[in-house]
């Protein structure tokens, strides 16, 4: 599984294998859903846009994503997982956390039901998972991605300060470009350099996440594996072949996103107080913008009032725009149910 999407698509066509391939969709405004890693070889990745991707690699290949057949694999390896916990979170198709302290087989180490699940996912799927085991999400997270592709790594509590310690920074959870610079700025360039900084000068550079690095850099993460998600938001947004320079143009297409919002609240039978504008300029740039009322927000109309209010918010300022997104957030739902963890897979 390491490079899922692509992985699937290999699987199913072995003349791929070898080559650097990537799953999107390979049009002008295309971009990369999943690299293999001879793609990554030349610098390719995912979320990197394909003009950009072939730029860097001419003999690329592009395959078209099969979503559904993706969906259908994920939950074969979902399927394997319940065998032996259901203390399950999935991140997404392709990645979960779960909590095997107390298992259904009564395998002692985790370790070992890592082990176990790997070779049934290779039965299953014909495809290859990492895995990574530790005794929180953070450590268990950096771990699975260690070894890739096809890995197994293990982070004893014993050898956790350790293992931080040669620890780049960008592999911390919740740590971008961004924060990755900012850090280095301070002189922060690995866990032992971190774990180094006061408490009040990493809340001060970086908030309440000042606080997160901090326990991460000391092996601390208190967070449960959460197994029932509430749904936050619903969203469509849409990115156009020729960019829009007007606001006329950018209210035309509103109608279009507006439905297919409706659509999906209603399929998801999501119900939300809030409307969020989202818009993306030609130079990637993107601003939201967002109203909050009392009740739910459902009818096309009202989304179509809301929606030209905050388009007329927007500044131009001379840039073009080639993006355009709706979402209602502000969910009318009770609060979910969270509980504890152990073990990372990523496939």
């Amino acid at each position: 599984m390491d490079a899922f999407f692509v992985s699937v698509e290999e699987r199913d066509n072995p003349s791929l294998k070898g080559h650097p391939v990537v799953v999107g969709y390979d049009g002008p405004r295309g971009v990369v859903a999943t690299a293999n890693y001879e793609a990554r070889k030349y610098g390719v990745h995912s979320a990197m846009a394909m003009a950009t991707a072939h730029r860097l690699c001419p003999n690329l290949v592009v395959v078209a994503g099969h979503y559904n057949k993706y969906k259908e694999v994920s939950a074969q390896i979902h399927t394997i997982f319940h065998d032996y916990t259901d203390i399950i979170e999935p991140l997404s198709l392709d990645e979960a956390y779960l909590d095997v302290t107390t298992n259904k087989k009564s395998i002692p180490l985790a370790m070992d039901i890592a082990k176990e699940i790997k070779k049934r996912i290779l039965e299953t799927t014909g495809l290859t998972a990492s895995a990574g085991v530790s005794y929180c999400k953070f450590l268990a997270k950096v771990a699975s991605d260690y070894r890739k592709p096809n890995g197994l790594c293990v982070v004893h509590p014993d050898r956790a300060i350790a293992f931080i310690d040669d620890l780049k920074v960008e592999r911390f959870w919740g740590v971008g470009e961004k924060t990755a610079e900012r850090m280095h700025a301070l002189g922060v360039f690995n866990g032992k350099q971190l774990r180094a900084v006061p408490l009040a000068t990493l809340t001060r550079e970086f908030g309440k996440m000042g606080r997160v690095f901090y326990d991460f850099a000391r092996g601390i993460d208190q967070r449960p594996i959460v197994t029932e998600w509430v749904r936050k938001s619903v969203g469509c947004e849409r990115t156009f072949g020729e960019d829009l320079y007007t606001y006329e143009d950018m209210t035309l297409q509103l109608t279009p996103l507006a439905a297919e919002l409706v659509r999906r609240l209603e399929k998801s039978h999501f119900k939300g107080r809030s409307l969020v504008l989202k818009v993306k300029y030609s130079d990637f740039r993107q601003t939201t913008h967002s109203h909050t009322g009392n009740n739910a927000i459902e009818s096309i109309d009202e989304i179509l009032q809301i929606a030209s209010q905050l388009l007329s918010e927007v500044d131009m300022n001379g840039r073009s725009v080639r993006l355009l997104g709706l979402t209602v957030t502000s969910p009318i739902v009770p609060e979910s149910t969270q509980r504890p963890l152990q073990l990372s897979f990523d496939w």
